[in-house]
């Protein structure tokens, strides 16, 4: 028996795909979120793990949203795009709440006592280690913008060789 793997990882198209969905800035939202998000990640062509660390981020940054630029209060839309490219997947967040930047948070301190360590602030640290970029920005009048990136793996050859 020999394996074939799925023929939508073989020549992937060149057009990408787009899609945007609004959700209202609360936390019962997150579930249809990460409903959308996992999809997106499988139809992109990501690995179990890649779809699994892509929907934790979004759950995460999607949570900081709610608590942090909505203040927990249902105010206002989270806008989730998600573009399906040749290499890879973009998903930008957008809100329209007070504006946070994650640049300005440093790192967490990962030496010291697990029970010294504050209980909350490993969001963001989790955020850029399971991306492979993070960009955010803030337009007055527009609000905040939140950019994530994942890279696919290389399609496979008809020959099941990845392409070099």
């Amino acid at each position: 028996m020999t394996y074939s793997p799925p023929l939508e990882i073989f020549d992937r198209p060149t057009t990408p795909l787009i899609i945007t969905r609004s959700f209202p800035g609360r936390y019962d939202s997150l579930a249809s979120i990460g409903d959308f998000v996992r999809g997106m990640s499988e139809k992109a062509g990501l690995d179990t793990f890649a779809v699994y660390t892509v929907e934790m981020a979004v759950d995460e940054a999607c949570s900081n949203i709610i608590e942090h630029a909505y203040q927990g209060e249902d105010i206002g839309p989270i806008a989730c795009t998600c573009k399906i490219s040749n290499d890879g997947l973009t998903i930008i967040l957008e809100d329209e709440g007070r504006p946070f930047d994650p640049n300005a948070v440093a790192p967490p301190d990962l030496t010291s006592n697990l029970e010294d360590r504050p209980t909350h602030g490993l969001g963001l640290h989790f955020i850029r280690q399971w991306m492979d970029e993070v960009h955010y920005e803030f337009q007055p009048g527009r609000g905040n913008r939140l950019t994530l990136y994942k890279k696919r793996p290389p399609a496979l050859k008809k020959n099941n060789t990845r392409k070099r």
